[in-house]
């Protein structure tokens, strides 16, 4: 990877440290617009419905965070063939974030209830990328915090996808809570790119002071 790479690697992967952020602020903005949305029985998705007072909130904020996402797994990508020379997995990880990126801003153009807003399922496609991310590191010794993390966050998302699908105690998700259950699945699935992203960066800057490989 040339020094330009490296740098352009740092520059992506601050769309991912800025993603999740992004997303908290169009959900809590669109939250405040809403009054009486009842966060317990209600989906994220009705923020930029037809019943929300102020949609473009939500939506703007998703459109916005997909094309944050598409960035990020580029740098993921860039980051993974030059701190482990993982090229091919590097590419399936920007690939799994690019889907999701695609998901989540065709679903904004096409708010809840239009059908073809269920193509933000596309961005469930990012719970692959923890696993792929894992295999890439695997033989950067200096990362093995954040490979325990990505495990984490991959068995995190593996249960909650199970519970939230009814595949095991389907009365534990219920129309009385499922709003709560969303919610910590969203939290996950976008809070651990952030994370990921920022210890990349600073893995990066760290190795900068090496000399590039040509």
């Amino acid at each position: 990877m040339t020094q330009a790479e490296h740098r352009l690697a740092r520059w992506l992967l601050a769309f991912g440290v800025a993603a999740p952020a992004v997303a908290v602020a169009s959900v809590a903005t669109a939250m405040a617009a809403y009054p009486g949305f009842d966060n317990s029985r209600q989906y994220l998705s009705e923020l930029g419905g037809a019943s929300a007072h102020t949609p473009l909130l939500f939506n703007a904020g998703v459109f916005t965070a997909g094309l944050m996402a598409a960035a990020a797994g580029a740098g993921f990508g860039l980051a993974m063939a030059r701190l482990g020379g993982a090229r091919v997995l590097g590419g399936l990880t920007a690939l799994a974030f690019v889907l999701a990126a695609v998901g989540l801003s065709v679903s904004a153009l096409y708010p809840w209830p239009d059908h073809r807003h269920l193509i933000i399922n596309l961005g469930l496609g990012i719970q692959l990328a923890p696993l792929l991310l894992l295999a890439g590191l695997w033989r950067r010794g200096d990362l093995g915090g954040l490979k325990l993390f990505l495990a984490a966050v991959f068995l995190a998302m593996a249960v909650l996808t199970v519970l939230t699908k009814h595949l095991l105690f389907p009365a534990l998700v219920n129309d009385a809570n499922v709003g709560w259950w969303e919610r910590a699945y969203a939290i996950v699935l976008v809070g651990w790119v952030g994370v990921a992203a920022l210890v990349l960066q600073r893995r990066l800057v760290a190795d900068g002071t090496q000399a590039p490989t040509a």
